[in-house]
């Protein structure tokens, strides 16, 4: 019941994800994803008593809840640019693809994988609607910004995936996958800035022009 719930709580933020017009709501909606990841975790933890799993459920709050939250809100403060995400498609529209993205998943999920029904595979339906949808944010917003989140979306859904069919990720393994994450991130807040230095926008679909 509460993992039901908590799942459902990591999906509803992914559908806040795609109706975001403005790019400080996108980062929230993020966060608010991310801490459903950590409750998720956390749960998990509680119930196995594994000090690995508690040491990954304090990485994901500092990392994924605080740190790279703090860092894209510091990326539109610095680059100054419009809080609009710069949308192909709008928000009514996302939120119907986000919903046939969801339901694909879980036929996915239940038809052609044959899985049956439980927190597990609840998990994966939930990680895999939120990877598509993740992919559906970085190819429909024109801002880098926007496409980065929809990046770390991914990698979220991917962490969620690993949490479910290992039962928890060695925790190396998710040492090294959060340093990952780090160093793109802080990577990203040097190239956005440095595009918005010399272009004075970070609206990608301007670039075109810079093809041969």
């Amino acid at each position: 019941m509460i993992i039901g719930i908590i799942l459902g709580c990591f999906l509803v933020s992914t559908f806040l994800l795609v109706i975001a017009k403005r790019i400080t709501a996108l980062v929230h909606a993020f966060r608010m994803q991310s801490v459903f990841l950590f409750l998720y975790t956390l749960y998990m933890s509680i119930g196995q008593q594994s000090t690995e799993l508690f040491a990954v459920c304090a990485l994901v709050l500092a990392l994924k809840v605080v740190i790279i939250p703090l860092v894209l809100m510091r990326i539109t403060r610095r680059i100054n640019t419009e809080e609009d995400l710069g949308l192909l498609i709008n928000p009514q529209i996302s939120l119907v693809v986000a919903a046939v993205l969801a339901y694909l998943s879980y036929l996915f999920t239940y038809n052609a994988m044959g899985l049956a029904h439980s927190s597990a595979s609840i998990a994966f339906v939930a990680s895999m609607a939120a990877a598509s949808i993740g992919f559906f944010l970085m190819v429909s917003r024109m801002k880098a910004l926007g496409q980065v989140v929809g990046l770390l979306v991914m990698e979220n859904a991917i962490f969620l995936a690993a949490s479910v069919i290992t039962g928890g990720m060695p925790f190396f393994a998710e040492i090294a996958l959060f340093f990952d994450v780090l160093v793109f991130v802080v990577i990203v807040e040097v190239f956005v800035y440095k595009v918005n230095r010399l272009f004075t926008h970070i609206d990608t679909s301007k670039m075109q022009s810079l093809k041969g």
